[in-house]
């Protein structure tokens, strides 16, 4: 676990605006199999985080995602690490608070996101280097 993190982030992601409605998370959600979509403003300045538990949560309350925007229920207290910092150290933010991603940022804008399954992929590719899951990945 003494990898950088910019080895194993997912990089190129979705993004949401805090401006954007409900319903479009709701529709990224629904259609990919992302669960964590950050929220971004002026070139990639991370501001607050959704995720698809966030949106189940709403459900059950009958919200109306079709007026109500990011920025009402996003959080904006969010842990984060830089590119340059260990894998060890992502699987210890992600143990002791029981997250399943953490933003990876450098000078405050967003470069990355690092997932439970992105440490456990890694995990696997060391102990599995020519395992078929990992043909293509």
């Amino acid at each position: 676990m003494n990898e950088p993190l910019s080895t194993i982030m997912s990089t190129g992601l979705t993004t949401l605006s805090p401006d954007d409605l409900l319903d479009k998370a709701k529709n990224i959600f629904l259609s990919t199999k992302i669960h964590h979509l950050p929220v971004v403003v002026d070139n990639d300045r991370l501001v607050g985080l959704i995720t698809s538990y966030d949106l189940c949560k709403l459900s059950v309350k009958h919200i109306d995602f079709d007026t109500m925007k990011v920025s009402d229920v996003m959080t904006t207290h969010i842990a984060t690490l830089e590119p340059s910092e260990k894998v060890g150290a992502a699987a210890e933010v992600l143990l002791e608070h029981l997250f399943h991603a953490v933003p990876i940022v450098l000078d405050g804008r967003l470069k990355g996101i690092v997932s439970s399954f992105d440490i456990l992929k890694y995990e696997f590719a060391k102990e599995y280097p020519k395992h078929a899951l990992l043909k293509g990945k």
